[in-house]
């Protein structure tokens, strides 16, 4: 399971804990408790002293109880946390923001189908199916922020538009100067403005393929979704889940070199990584 899918359940458990004792209902049932041993402490005759404390202790007991062991609370408290830590708001561009809602959402229909499975091989296997989804979307969406980082990156935006219109500018006055040195020192600067260019290319190249890459990457999230439903006992014994968990790590190995690639180009720590 990866590290980020174990920290996200210790803090799910924390919160499911906190939630389970927290609860209304048990405000109620205290409340009540207080308000029967006051107006009604001997309901007839041999109730003991402690009969409603100890009634109410049964009742939040079995409250905590019910919320711990709900399914359904917990996956809707994780998915909650996965939504906290990989939020789409701090997305700015529209596009890229949904991109990062849909990975998002197909998680959290794979997590739904798999709370409702029984517990044995086929869910075990497919928890560990989820564990690794987490890194595929804390992929797509560190993917998704160093796009828009470079999408709404005024510096890089004016340079695009202006070093190809100064290289231009000072090509044109070296062929046409006269003075040696002058000319010589045009030269260094053409030749310092031809780099930048070509960084600046190099880079919009490497961007241009990463937004191929997160939108193919989703893609394949949607169909690890509908593989993920059609796994059953008997494909766990024929391979069939070993075969989705490695197209499950060949997509995040991707993801990873990508990442890391746009590191190398184009530093930028944004929130949350």
């Amino acid at each position: 399971m990866s590290d980020i899918r174990i920290k996200i359940e210790k803090r799910a458990r924390k919160a499911i804990v906190q939630y389970a004792f927290l609860r209304w209902e048990n405000a109620v049932i205290i409340g009540m408790v207080l308000l029967l041993m006051f107006f009604l402490p001997q309901p007839f005759k041999g109730w003991p002293i402690w009969g409603w404390p100890a009634l109410g202790v049964l009742g939040v007991a079995a409250m905590v109880f019910s919320s711990i062991t709900d399914v359904n609370a917990n996956a809707k408290v994780q998915l909650d946390l996965f939504q906290e830590r990989f939020n789409p708001r701090k997305v700015q561009d529209a596009e890229l923001r949904n991109e990062v809602e849909k990975a998002l959402e197909y998680q959290r229909r794979i997590e739904a189908y798999i709370s409702k499975q029984r517990a044995g091989v086929l869910r075990d296997r497919l928890v560990d199916t989820a564990g690794q989804l987490a890194d595929w979307v804390s992929h797509i969406y560190q993917l998704a922020l160093r796009l828009d980082a470079y999408r709404h990156d005024p510096l890089l935006a004016q340079e695009r538009a202006a070093v190809p219109k100064e290289l231009e500018a000072l090509t044109s006055r070296q062929s046409l100067e006269k003075n040696q040195e002058v000319k010589k020192q045009l030269e260094a600067v053409i030749e310092s403005k031809r780099k930048q260019l070509e960084s600046l290319v190099a880079l919009n190249s490497r961007m241009e393929k990463a937004e191929l890459q997160l939108e193919q990457s989703n893609t394949a999230l949607a169909t690890v979704y509908s593989q993920a439903q059609l796994i059953s006992a008997q494909d766990i014994e024929s391979g069939r889940s070993d075969r989705l968990r490695q197209d499950i790590q060949d997509q995040i190995a991707r993801l990873n070199d990508l990442v890391s690639s746009l590191n190398e180009v184009y530093d930028y720590r944004g929130p949350g990584i």
